[in-house]
């Protein structure tokens, strides 16, 4: 993914959670985005610089007054795109709100403050320091200054309590960066729905009828018009790791079922339907022993689940379609695009679309004007995707 040279700026305070940042600097880098680390002394308790400036390939900042040649806690300030402060212990949250800074981290975000830049806090701590009202009053005191918090979760604690206080999930304070960093609130307003994953059709009570896809499109494209302030919802066969509302399916009957009770601007149905389904399904499993030489499976067609939402669209509905083929594509694709009623339909060949990482494909609008986009990541084929079919 292009990152557009954006610059995260990631704040460690004293947490048993703070080795989990290594992985959270994993992800940025994995995405091209430069990465800097200001810790607190203490947490040089739970982690190392030396591995931190290794995944990070920056130097790591912890010294208030180290560098006469450079004023650090200004220049990491005006750096920085966003400030993650993660994990955010209860006493640097405390100290956030109230302006002191005692130590780098604290200058650091003191500075930053502001500049009315985005910041992002992911507390970690135990569940009775969550629960204290100090600590929440704090919370709410940051919260009216514009800064973000993503909520710590429940489970089992490292003190060995069980309660609400652990560091959320990485993929979730990742994703909600990058939300504050790519969102154009103008866009608040709108719904996208994606589809994604292979439907399931159910033969008996443990066996069923599937197909080779992954999800890995649909959960880029879903994650990307998050980032960019959509409302999204994802009906998904998958699982997924997200903050917007996920609707979780098996079957094609199951997702014409739920997108009937939605509304939306924007559907973008990556999900691979399956055409057929078991006439009849069984209830239990169906046992070798009941069977002899051979079992004939018979099959039905499954409902067109876009034709079918898309013969009843609104004027103001955009219906995104997705044709996968391995022969004749793009005639295949222009077929859909009209029989189907969509607005848009991306054209990618199976070679290249399944169980990977990349993908190429080819965007059709209802006018005829085609949009190739070569070989390359799905994040960023499905940023490109939504710069074209999005208004």
């Amino acid at each position: 993914m292009k990152s557009n040279c954006k610059n995260i700026l990631i704040g460690i305070s004293s947490s048993i959670a703070a080795y989990k940042i290594y992985e959270l600097i994993r992800l940025y880098k994995k995405n091209g985005y430069s990465v800097k680390v200001v810790l607190t002394k203490n947490v040089l308790n739970f982690v190392s610089p030396l591995v931190i400036e290794t995944l990070s390939q920056n130097k790591c900042y912890f010294e208030q007054f180290s560098s006469r040649e450079d004023v650090e806690h200004i220049s990491l300030a005006t750096w920085a795109d966003v400030f993650v402060l993660a994990p955010a212990s209860a006493n640097t949250i405390s100290k956030c709100a109230t302006g002191i800074a005692d130590n780098l981290l604290l200058s650091v975000f003191c500075a930053y403050l502001g500049y009315k830049k985005p910041v992002l806090f992911a507390p970690a701590m135990n569940d009775g320091m969550w629960e204290n009202p100090i600590i929440q009053e704090n919370i709410l005191k940051l919260k009216n200054l514009n800064c973000d918090f993503i909520d710590p979760q429940s489970g089992f604690l490292a003190c060995g309590s069980e309660g609400k206080g652990r560091l959320a999930d990485i993929n979730l304070i990742y994703q909600k960066s990058l939300r504050l960093l790519y969102q154009d609130k103008k866009n608040n307003s709108k719904k996208i729905i994606v589809t994604l994953g292979g439907t399931r059709e159910k033969i008996d009570s443990v066996r069923f009828i599937t197909n080779s896809s992954s999800g890995k499109m649909g959960s880029a494209i879903a994650s990307w018009a998050y980032y960019l302030g959509y409302e999204v919802k994802a009906i998904s066969t998958v699982d997924l790791s997200s903050p917007f509302e996920i609707i979780y399916v098996n079957s094609a009957d199951e997702m014409l079922e739920a997108l009937k009770q939605e509304d939306f601007d924007y559907l973008i149905m990556t999900a691979a339907v399956g055409d057929f389904k078991a006439l009849n399904q069984s209830e239990t499993k169906i046992s070798k022993e009941d069977i002899e030489q051979e079992f004939n499976l018979k099959l039905t067609k499954n409902p067109d689940v876009v034709a079918t939402i898309a013969k009843n669209k609104k004027e103001n509905q955009k219906i995104i379609g997705f044709c996968l083929t391995d022969k004749d594509l793009i005639n295949c694709a222009k077929n859909k695009l009209e029989n189907k009623n969509l607005d848009f339909i991306i054209a990618n060949d199976v070679k290249t679309a399944l169980n990977t990482d990349k993908n190429k494909v080819t965007i059709i609008e209802k006018s005829g004007k085609m949009i190739d986009i070569d070989l390359d990541t799905k994040e960023n084929i499905a940023r490109k995707i939504l710069e074209v079919v999005c208004d």
